[in-house]
This record gives structure tokens, C-alpha cells and sequence, in this order.
């Protein structure tokens, strides 16, 4: 995990002076006539966000995940601590650290947008005094939001109570975490979000409109069941939708209904059916890799065909839509 250390954009400074590098760091840039928060502005920052980057993270998707943070600070400025753990095996016993910044013009002169970054590579042994050093490093009057990243275990990743319980959300993404990390005994396991379900969202709002043009009982009259084939890359938004259906197909009325998932290697993204006893239908298809699909139904009015566009929010829109909604 040094690699990632290494790999990540900043400032190498030592752990007991970093508010004071952070201060002088904007300085110099201000100094050299570069975009800074100014010093009555607050930061210009309004959340605190920790990532930390599991062992199972590699180089590259350390440095993609650093690239979300700053896009997603693009439209939430916020005060970003990344912590990235040494594997078990390593001797050092000491932290370091690093700090980076950048600052962005909003929608007018005034509206000045930064990320501030802090990164801390630390040795399991240190590991009981991680938590103590991210609070230092948090703006102590804004929200805390925490995302563990390809982490190895729940219950690791439970040891981290001062983040866990002060956070305002935990965020999590289903197609990469254990596969306990969603059912886990979190302190607050309502707190818990899911990456998946966030990313989601453009699906299940084209969903739903299109099934609001129809009574709820024309839904479920004569509903069987529910079957969704789906490519291998896209199983755990797979799960989320169907979930998803499940609940709102209740909602409308329907009792006992299942929606049984299966995998294809082939054809579309997601392949959707409402199978009924009577001549109602319902077909949606979904290709995320040209951004079409297209609806077919026939609940009861005559038959619609109707195109439509599909896509999964993107990485950075997808923890805005996790973290506040």
C-alpha cells in the first residue's frame, strides 16, 4: 500500500504538522497567484469524506478513485482524508503523510469550490491510532461522510467505531465488498448505502415513469411472476433492481410475486419481463454499452413500443446521489 501512497498527487509532510502545511500550501499557491479558498471563506469546503483504500485496492484504481473525489469536490467542496493501509506483514511502525489541494471557479467569480486532500499511510500497528489522526485532520463543524473501498472484511472494517458511528453515511458498493457487507451487524446499519443502488437511479426512474402512465391494479392483474437477465458486469445492480421491483410491485397491490434474476454472457445489459397469466405484457430492454433500450407493453390500453435512453450514474454523481438523498 506505500506503492498507492506513492503513486497519490501531494506533498509529502510529516503527520504532527499537517493543518499547518495544508495553510501554507494554500498560501504559496495564492502567492503564485493560483485559485485558493480565501481565508474568511471557511475553506470554501462544506463536507468531510473519508476514503479508505482496502488492500485488495491496486495502484490504478487508487488513482481512479483519487480522480472521483476530486470531480465529486467539482460540485461538493469537502475536505478529503484517504487512508491507505500497509499489508499485515509490514515492519515500519511509523505514519506518513501527504496533502494536496485544488480550487474551482462555480457558477460565478465569487463561487470558489477546493478539495482539500489529506493522504495517511499507516502500518497495522498503528492502526488503534489511525482514527485519532483522522479527527485532527476533519473541519470539526462539517458533516462526516466515510467510504470504505475494496476492503477484505466486515469485521475489519468494523473495528473503525469513530467513523462508523459519527459519519452521517456509510458508503459501500455491493459489487465489490464481501458478500456479507450489506446484511453485516454495522453500528448503524441504516446509515449504510449502497453504491450499487445510487448508480442505479437513471434505470429505476425510466422505469417508473414509464409504469406511472398505468393503474397500479393493471400492473399486477394477472401478474405471475417477474424474470430479469442481466450480463455478469452488471449483477449487483441486477440485484438492486430487482429488489427494487419487488418492493414497488407490493406497493401496487401484487402479493406473493418473485423476480427471479438469471446471467447471460450475452445480449443486452439487463433484459426485463412481467409474466402474466392473462394478455397483459410488459418488456423492457437495457444496453448500457450504446446507451439505448427500449420499452413494450400492453397493460390492458393496446399495445406501446416506446425507445428509450439507459445509463448508470456516473462514479462521482453516484456517492452526491449515496450521500444526500
Amino acid at each position: 500500500m506505500s506503492e498507492i501512497f506513492n503513486a497519490l498527487p501531494g506533498i509529502e509532510v510529516p503527520v504532527g504538522s499537517i493543518k499547518k502545511s495544508m495553510t501554507r500550501m494554500w498560501d504559496d499557491v495564492a502567492a503564485g497567484g493560483g485559485a485558493a479558498p480565501a481565508h474568511d471563506n471557511a475553506k470554501a469546503t462544506q463536507v468531510n469524506f473519508v476514503v479508505q483504500l482496502g488492500l485488495h485496492t491496486t495502484v490504478e484504481d487508487a488513482l481512479e478513485q483519487f480522480q472521483i473525489a476530486v470531480r465529486f469536490s467539482r460540485r461538493y467542496p469537502c475536505r478529503v482524508v484517504v487512508l491507505c493501509p500497509m499489508p499485515d506483514e509490514a515492519t515500519t511502525t511509523e505514519m506518513r503523510a501527504k496533502i494536496y489541494g485544488e480550487c474551482h471557479l462555480g457558477k460565478s467569480k465569487g463561487d470558489t469550490r477546493c478539495c482539500e486532500f489529506v493522504m495517511l499511510n499507516y502500518p497495522f500497528s498503528a492502526r488503534p491510532f489511525v482514527e485519532n489522526q483522522v479527527s485532527i485532520c476533519l473541519s470539526s463543524d462539517l458533516p462526516l461522510y466515510y467510504w470504505p473501498h475494496r476492503f477484505i472484511s466486515s469485521a475489519r472494517i468494523s473495528q473503525f467505531k469513530y467513523l462508523l458511528n459519527r459519519s452521517k453515511r456509510v458508503i459501500l458498493d455491493s459489487a465489490i465488498t464481501p458478500a456479507d457487507a450489506l446484511t453485516f451487524a454495522w453500528p448503524k446499519p441504516e446509515l449504510v448505502r449502497d453504491l450499487a443502488y445510487a448508480r442505479l437511479l437513471p434505470v429505476r426512474q425510466s422505469i417508473a415513469q414509464f409504469l406511472s402512465a398505468y393503474p397500479p391494479a393493471s400492473i399486477v392483474d394477472g401478474l405471475n411472476g417477474v424474470s430479469l437477465i442481466h450480463q455478469p458486469a452488471v449483477a449487483a445492480e441486477a440485484r438492486v433492481l430487482a429488489k427494487w421491483l419487488q418492493t414497488r410491485l407490493v406497493n401496487c397491490g401484487a402479493k406473493d410475486i418473485r423476480v427471479e434474476t438469471q446471467e447471460r454472457a450475452e445480449g443486452v445489459s439487463f433484459e426485463l419481463d412481467f409474466n402474466y397469466r392473462n394478455a397483459h405484457r410488459f418488456h423492457w430492454r437495457g444496453d448500457l454499452a450504446h446507451g439505448s433500450g427500449s420499452f413494450t407493453a400492453d397493460l390492458g390500453t393496446g399495445t406501446t413500443t416506446l425507445p428509450t435512453t439507459v445509463s448508470l450514474l456516473s462514479p462521482e454523481a453516484a456517492l452526491g446521489e449515496s450521500m444526500f438523498f
